[in-house]
């Protein structure tokens, strides 16, 4: 793997909640950190959410874990967040930064924050709502914003204006707030994201798998390229 690999200045952390895969990539050097979220849990097959984070916790000490509160009214949330950040010094509390109504937690996230409960504000897709959590959070415990560009890539925008913006926000609210480039899509993104001043990239596995591939020779990377054409024609047995 390329020495620059190691010379990133942005944190990677994996988004996972599959516990084989992130008690695997807890021992990379590349990670430094996970995230989690309801819809992964599922995907995975948790059935008991505390449950699951628990063992996780037991198991991953020294490094960040984000977890997220599933409960859409606001007063079950902030029950939720208080009972999720006594589970351990490394948790972060996701909060999303708004219900499935649409109303803002941004009191909510005030009060948590300035209560010393580290918090994740999660799925911020725009410059607003990243200054109304900020506004909320400055001043609190250390907190990760975590701003979705590769959804904001799906609608077919350029993220990085946006998480450029993003970032001369959180800066501007002081240190204790970190960006987090979300739903990553590409390697390319860790980039991308350490180039917008991003402190924090969540990846997927498969994005991790691909890391060998930072800076490597693309005349090297296309002579591999050809012989894997020749070698899966021959495996094939294709004649003409």
């Amino acid at each position: 793997m390329s020495e620059s690999v190691f010379k990133r200045r942005i944190k990677i952390f994996t988004d996972s909640s599959d516990k084989a895969q992130m008690l695997e990539t807890s021992k990379n050097p590349l990670i430094s950190g996970f995230t989690t979220n309801p819809t992964l849990m599922r995907k995975a097959g948790v059935s008991d959410y505390q449950a699951f984070c628990k063992d996780i916790l037991s198991l991953i000490r020294d490094k960040p874990i984000s977890f997220e509160v599933f409960a859409d009214d606001l007063s079950t949330m902030e029950r939720q967040a208080k009972e999720i950040t006594t589970w351990g010094q490394n948790v972060y509390v996701k909060i999303p930064v708004t219900n499935s109504l649409g109303e803002s937690t941004a009191k909510l996230v005030n009060r948590l924050s300035h209560s010393g409960v580290k918090l994740n504000v999660t799925a911020i897709l725009t410059p607003r709502q990243v200054l109304e959590v900020c506004n909320a959070l400055q001043g609190g415990a250390p907190s990760i914003v975590s701003v979705f560009a590769g959804r904001i890539a799906d609608t077919g925008r350029d993220p990085i204006p946006y998480m450029a913006a993003c970032k001369e926000i959180c800066a501007a609210h002081g240190k204790e707030i970190e960006l987090l480039w979300a739903s990553s899509r590409e390697l390319l993104n860790i980039i991308q994201a350490e180039r917008t001043g991003c402190e924090i990239i969540t990846v997927t596995t498969d994005i991790i798998k691909k890391m060998t591939m930072l800076d490597r020779d693309l005349d090297a990377l296309s002579l591999d390229t050809v012989k894997m054409f020749k070698s899966d024609a021959e495996s094939a047995g294709y004649k003409l």
